[in-house]
């Protein structure tokens, strides 16, 4: 029996041992897997192509044609090698792999002459395509400067215009803008960005992205305008407007380009320009326009009721000459605003009929410490919008604007209402 017994403790032994065994081989397993995670995440980081700036805008179908650009992203060194052996000297490329976080191109550059998409193109090429795509008349009506706008130079713009006859969509390339001027004064630099816009009907709105501490930004970025027939691109005329990004204020103007379309024929392919910038010229007419507005004091109830009725010879606010005008009203009580109306837009008319009705409680009895404040303003979805006029009625105003204060002060719930002419914003 003795025999049988050692038997026994051998065989208890065996679970203790395989135990072992299986938790050393659970922890080495684990170890694997979270080394192999490692790896593959760490070769995932370093193989991510760099950004590409991708535009979201309502109401407008934009996409980026470059995204699947293999000159720009995930390019070999290979075919990288190659093309600079075969480019010649005097060719147009830049290396974008050289911007900064701003995509800008550093000073020490000798040559910054356009996007990418012109490296393959030498500058006796590019000086053949302008001569044949643009007419002389529309040279000479769009880059005709005075004697003091070539003395106070604004820079030059550089973009690409295109049709695409498979999509039925017409593209734009903003592609750099050279030689702009100073805005911030203390820096001596400037944020510039662009807005661009599709006129007359002003659909079609886009901008680009703000870079920062530049006067020779390179935006390279490619807008497309989906459901504008060929026959109709003739009619249309591009709105450049240069900005210089102010975050503590308005931003500022830097100048502007029109490029009308007719003449320009797209059915060769891509036409590359330039244009010089220009001061903005919008054409203020003499007046601001008139308001009509009637006006209701009921002592009863201490309410005032105001109806913004009509607007007329509202001047232009862009170079369209056609504005998207609204009215705001402000309730002041002892020069403190205490309540606020704005009507709906009316779309593109200088003369606009608005019909709205608005009801004010008054916190005081009589109308001696009231005033209202009416502002005519021009819808723009891409931008701040802009003062068109002002207008301001209470006791201390003077002219048709305190005659009609005092008659409702004099004629309680009696409907009184006047034209009455708008000043500067």
């Amino acid at each position: 029996m003795a025999p049988i017994s050692a038997n026994r403790e051998e065989f208890d032994e065996i679970p203790t041992v395989v135990g072992i065994f299986s938790a050393f081989g659970l922890v080495f397993t684990v170890s694997l897997f979270a080394w192999i995670c490692c790896q593959r995440k760490s070769s995932k980081s370093n193989n991510t192509p760099p950004y590409k700036f991708v535009h979201v805008l309502k109401g407008v179908d934009i996409y980026p044609e470059n995204l699947n650009s293999k000159k720009k992203f995930g390019a070999d060194d290979k075919s990288e090698a190659k093309s600079k052996s075969v480019m010649p000297k005097n060719s147009l490329h830049l290396d974008l792999e050289k911007r900064d976080l701003n995509g800008n191109f550093p000073k020490t550059t000798p040559k910054i002459q356009s996007s990418p998409d012109l490296e393959n193109l030498t500058p006796t090429h590019f000086a053949e395509r302008e001569k044949d795509s643009i007419s002389l008349e529309s040279l000479k009506s769009n880059t005709s400067l005075s004697s003091e706008e070539k003395q106070d130079k604004l820079g030059t713009l550089f973009f690409s215009l295109e049709y695409n006859f498979e999509k039925k969509a017409f593209v734009v390339n903003i592609k750099e803008a050279r030689g702009l001027p100073a805005m911030d004064e203390q820096s001596m630099t400037s944020d510039p960005y662009i807005k661009m816009t599709i006129l007359p009907e002003k659909k079609h709105k886009v901008k680009t992205r703000v870079l920062r501490k530049t006067l020779d930004p390179a935006f390279d970025e490619t807008f497309t305008f989906y459901g504008i027939p060929y026959s109709q691109v003739q009619d249309l005329i591009l709105h450049f407007m240069i900005l210089s990004f102010d975050r503590f204020s308005r931003d500022d103007i830097i100048g502007e380009v029109l490029i009308p379309l007719e003449g320009i024929e797209l059915s060769d392919g891509r036409m590359l320009m330039n244009r010089e910038i220009i001061k903005r010229n919008v054409r203020k007419s003499s007046g601001r326009g008139e308001l009509l507005i009637s006006l209701c004091y009921q002592s009863t109830t201490n309410t005032l009721t105001v109806v913004v009725l009509k607007a007329r010879h509202l001047p232009k606010a862009d170079v369209s000459g056609l504005s998207d005008p609204y009215v705001k009203v402000n309730l002041y009580h002892a020069k403190k605003r205490i309540s606020k109306k704005k009507t709906h837009v009316k779309k593109c008319t200088p003369n606009a009929v608005f019909n709205e009705l608005f009801v004010f409680d008054i916190p005081c009895e009589g109308l001696e410490d009231i005033s209202i404040e009416f502002l005519v303003l021009d819808s723009d979805r891409g931008s701040r919008n802009e003062i068109i006029g002002r207008l301001t009625l209470g006791a201390s105003a003077e002219g048709t604007s305190g005659e009609h204060w005092k008659e409702i002060c004099e004629y309680p719930r009696r409907q009184i209402a006047k034209w009455h002419m708008l000043c500067d914003g």
